[in-house]
């Protein structure tokens, strides 16, 4: 195998192991303190996820996508606003409602998706990106290039949400608690219809789901199910999807992630893996793994250091 597919396949697994300790249901404060100043920014083993999560603003520059999506930045990155007519952006306290506007507007068609295809009132947004991409504090090991957006499996509800309740309301688990098959109390056939939705959508790339909720999609899709091949199991996601999309067109600098196969992913051998005892019920490691270095601005792509240094953009 040559060096390019290893590495990519090492960053993919490094987004499965994150996946399953997001911290998407994590609290946020309604009073977030900003973060100290760095003693030593300039020191070559500091984090870039210190530096990236410094940066409140995106840039002054033309939209612009470097690298992979765990492993890059993004420059004149668009917000999702906080509230549309069918959304509401969650952990406001985060500031990772940014995007490339391809994703924006993709959030915005499938809120009204939401609300036409399965009645909802809307959906609530989870993370997106930094205003610069780029590595998180907490959190995903993705979601670095303005290309990937959580959905709640939690409907909006039919008004707004006070900023108390978006810091600090969790989504709803949609996993049984013996984690081979959706919780038939939570799981209805609008989430179905929602992920559909987006799944369908010409630019996105893949969608992450629990396994079990994968196995619910391919039991209850009828007619065209041409969709299910996008739809992929994850580590996590028990409470909210992952959505995706390509690297947008004219971005050179962008790293896309492979096609996913045509096949459905639907066979019991196709999800066998994921329902294993070892996998449902992982038996902690006899000594605590050693925490990895974390990854620095000189091991993203080289024009990251120019976003990280950009202007702010004006607001």
């Amino acid at each position: 195998m040559s060096p390019r597919p290893i590495l990519t396949l090492l960053l993919l697994l490094s987004v499965v192991a994150s996946a399953s300790m997001a911290l998407a249901q994590d609290r946020g404060s309604v009073n977030p303190k900003p973060l100290p100043p760095l003693a030593n920014p300039n020191d070559p083993k500091l984090g870039a996820k210190e530096l990236f999560g410094r940066k409140v603003l995106p840039t002054a520059m033309p939209t612009r996508v470097v690298g992979f999506y765990a492993k890059g930045c993004i420059a004149g990155s668009d917000a999702l606003p906080i509230n549309g007519p069918t959304w509401q952006v969650m952990r406001l306290s985060r500031n990772r409602n940014w995007g490339h506007p391809d994703l924006v507007k993709l959030v915005e068609r499938l809120a009204a998706k939401a609300h036409k295809d399965a009645g909802w009132p809307g959906i609530l947004v989870g993370d997106m990106s930094q205003p610069r991409g780029g590595p998180m504090l907490t959190g995903h090991a993705s979601h670095q290039v303005g290309l990937d957006a959580d959905i709640w499996l939690t409907p909006m509800p039919n008004r707004q949400l006070s900023r108390n309740e978006r810091e600090e309301m969790s989504a709803v688990m949609m996993v049984r608690s013996d984690r081979l098959d959706i919780e038939p109390s939570t799981w209805t056939p609008t989430h179905l219809n929602v992920i559909r939705a987006a799944a369908q959508e010409p630019t996105v790339q893949r969608i992450f789901v629990n396994a079990a909720i994968k196995k619910a999609l391919c039991r209850e899709a009828k007619g065209d199910r041409g969709w299910l091949h996008k739809v992929r199991p994850m580590y996590g996601h028990d409470y909210h999807f992952h959505v995706r999309i390509k690297c947008p067109p004219g971005s050179g600098e962008c790293e896309s992630q492979p096609e996913p196969t045509a096949s459905e992913g639907c066979s019991p051998g196709d999800l066998a893996y994921w329902f294993k005892d070892a996998i449902i019920h992982p038996k902690p490691p006899k000594e605590p793994p050693k925490p990895r270095p974390p990854m620095t601005l000189a091991q993203l792509p080289p024009a990251c250091k120019a976003v990280l240094n950009a202007p702010d953009a004006r607001q």
